[in-house]
């Protein structure tokens, strides 16, 4: 066993370029890890400008120069953002509103729904059992209610020290965030001449690695994005038809799951279906609801997933939900976005050093 151990070391780990790989990639993860806090902003401006790096390179296909480029781009995206913010801020905090002033009301319908079991499914639980279960829920829920409405109040009336600090946090970021940006546009081969300059000379599994990667998670991010927006716009104009409460809010949580690919699309039906039934009931508008959130779900997967993301990802869906559980557990909703980017950079790290040492036959990797 240590001889096997010793020689699969020797084999894989014995060339300089396979252990500065490891390296870098080590120094990254402890980075993002333990300075994920501080460099919130950082990390968010290079996403947000790797996103907008594809329209700054059309427009550069274009025959137009760096600067006015980057410059056009990044004025387009702040009008965009701005424009969105105004008019989509005022609709999903009045929805919210709306929704905690129900939920005691669909928490009573609910306790009315579970009353009615005994006597239509007595073989299965008893009027005490369903007491106790009703109590329970009941207690446990009102005060949920209470301590989120009561800790929302707090934050919105109260002016303390830390909600000062915290409003002074949001503005410097509001401020470095679109300078960074900016900045990461503009100066993108300057910055990355920069990086490079720190590196060693022998990195050409490294640049490999980096070029596979970079082209299939800049493709995924991008195509990702468009998803989120195609799937939200359906979503929200589908429900209005309908006539269902909450459209703004519901719409966009559903265009969101779909970050989380089978698991996100699956968990949107539960709270899909619980407003749908606390409107009408058991009825044709709440069949129709949840026969279009099916249809919506089954041409996303299908059609729009193809022909967005078609060969961006060549990961097994085991390899997909893995990646999503580990991830997202290390670095929460960023984990859960860039789970499948981080399992395509492990893949091309495999598929780099396996090649290099046994061909093309690397464990039935494609």
């Amino acid at each position: 066993m240590i001889r096997f151990f010793s020689s699969w070391m020797n084999r894989y780990f014995s060339d300089p370029q396979v252990i500065i790989l490891g390296f870098l990639l080590f120094l990254a993860a402890i980075m993002v890890y333990m300075m994920w806090n501080m460099l919130t902003p950082v990390f968010i401006s290079i996403v947000i400008a790797y996103l907008l790096e594809g329209v700054v390179t059309r427009l550069e296909q274009l025959k137009m120069p760096r600067v006015p480029a980057a410059v056009m781009t990044f004025v387009l995206f702040m009008a965009c953002f701005v424009i969105s913010l105004i008019s989509l801020l005022p609709l999903l905090s009045e929805q919210i509103g709306d929704l905690l002033q129900v939920l005691p009301s669909m928490i009573e319908k609910g306790e009315n729904v579970l009353k009615d079991l005994p006597s239509r499914y007595p073989a299965f639980i008893s009027e005490q059992q369903l007491r106790e279960i009703a109590d329970s829920l009941s207690g446990e829920l009102t005060g949920l209610v209470k301590s989120k409405l009561t800790n929302l109040v707090r934050s919105v009336f109260s002016f303390s020290l830390a909600s000062v600090r915290s409003i002074i946090t949001v503005l410097v970021y509001s401020i470095l965030v679109p300078l960074m940006i900016f900045f990461f546009l503009k100066d993108k081969q300057i910055i990355l001449e920069w990086i490079i300059s720190f590196l060693p000379e022998e990195r050409g599994l490294a640049s490999e690695v980096w070029h596979e990667v970079n082209s299939e998670t800049g493709n995924y991010v991008r195509g990702k994005i468009w998803e989120i927006l195609i799937i939200w716009g359906v979503t929200y104009v589908t429900f209005k038809l309908i006539g269902l409460d909450f459209t703004a809010l519901l719409s966009l949580f559903v265009g969101l799951s779909v970050i989380v690919p089978y698991i996100g699309a699956t968990v949107m039906f539960l709270p899909v279906a619980l407003i749908a039934y606390f409107q009408w009931g058991w009825g044709s508008e709440f069949a129709t609801t949840m026969i279009a959130l099916a249809i919506i779900q089954a041409l996303d997967g299908n059609l729009l997933v193809p022909l967005l993301l078609s060969g961006v990802v060549n990961l097994h869906p085991i390899s997909i939900i893995v990646a999503i559980l580990i991830f997202g557990g290390v670095w929460g909703i960023w984990g859960l976005f860039f789970a499948i980017p981080l399992a395509t950079l492990v893949h091309a790290l495999m598929k780099a050093m396996l090649t290099k040492y046994k061909g093309e036959r690397y464990f039935g990797i494609a």
